[in-house]
C-alpha cells in the first residue's frame, strides 16, 4: 500500500515539475499544418455546409502566463474555386476565393500535465472575396434564347467582425514543443457586396450590398507549436 502510494506522489511531483519547466516559456510560435473548416458563402452557394480541407495556411503567436495564453493568430487562403447557385437558372461560377483574417484572443488550460485539454476565445477581422464568371445551366432556358447565356463576370466580398469559442487538446513531449489540435465555431457578421457585368454587347452591371451574419464550424484543426524565451 505504501509502495502505491509514492508511486502516485512521484508521478503527480514529476507532472508538475514537467508543467512548471513548460510555464517557463513566455512566448510560442504554431502553425496549423491541416483544417477542416467550412468556409463563407458565396452567393447563393448550394451545399453551404460543405467542408474544406487545408493545409499550412495560418499560424499563431502566443504569450504564456502560467495556465493563459494570449494569443494573437492570422490566416490567408487563395484557391481555385466552382459553385452551384442555389437558384431557378442553376447559374455555375467558376473563379478564385481569398480568404483572410486576424484575430486577437486567448487560451486557458484545465490541468497541469503532459495532455492539457483548454478552452479559449478568440475575436478579429475576417474577409472574403470571390472573383470568376458564372454562366446558366438551365437547358430550357439555352433552348429558347441563346444569347441570354452569355457569361456574367461576378465580384462578391463579404467583410466583417469574426468571433470564435475554440475548445482545444495540447500534447506536450517535451517542454520546447507542443502538438495540439482544436475546434471552433466563428460567429461572422459581415458587410457583403455583391456586383455582376453581363459579358455581352451591352454589360449590364448590377449592384447589390447586405448586412448579414452566418456560423461557420470548423471541426479540427492540427498543427505544432514551439516554446521560446525560457525566463529560467
Amino acid at each position: 500500500m505504501k509502495k502505491q502510494v509514492l508511486i502516485m506522489l512521484s508521478l503527480l511531483l514529476s507532472s508538475t515539475a514537467f508543467s512548471q519547466i513548460n510555464g517557463d516559456y513566455n512566448y510560442s510560435i504554431a502553425v496549423r499544418g491541416y483544417n477542416l473548416m467550412q468556409m463563407p458563402r458565396i452567393l447563393n452557394q448550394k451545399e453551404v455546409g460543405k467542408l474544406t480541407e487545408t493545409s499550412f495556411h495560418s499560424g499563431m503567436l502566443k504569450f504564456n502566463d502560467n495556465q493563459i495564453s494570449y494569443r494573437l493568430s492570422g490566416s490567408y487562403l487563395k484557391k481555385n474555386v466552382q459553385i452551384v447557385n442555389n437558384c431557378l437558372n442553376c447559374e455555375e461560377a467558376n473563379g478564385k476565393m481569398t480568404d483572410y483574417s486576424f484575430k486577437l484572443g486567448f487560451e486557458k488550460n484545465f490541468n497541469f500535465s503532459r495532455i492539457q485539454p483548454y478552452f479559449g476565445f478568440d475575436i478579429g477581422y475576417r474577409y472574403n472575396k470571390f472573383e470568376g464568371t458564372m454562366v446558366s445551366k438551365n437547358i430550357q432556358a439555352m433552348a429558347v434564347e441563346t444569347a441570354s447565356l452569355a457569361a456574367t463576370g461576378v465580384d462578391a466580398s463579404k467583410s466583417g467582425f469574426i468571433a470564435s469559442p475554440v475548445m482545444g487538446l495540447k500534447i506536450n513531449p517535451i517542454p520546447q514543443v507542443t502538438l495540439f489540435a482544436e475546434a471552433s465555431l466563428d460567429f461572422f457578421v459581415f458587410y457583403e457586396r455583391q456586383e455582376t457585368v453581363t459579358l455581352d454587347i451591352n454589360n449590364t452591371r448590377t449592384f447589390n450590398k447586405y448586412n448579414k451574419s452566418e456560423f461557420l464550424l470548423n471541426p479540427v484543426s492540427i498543427g505544432i507549436q514551439v516554446n521560446i524565451g525560457s525566463n529560467r
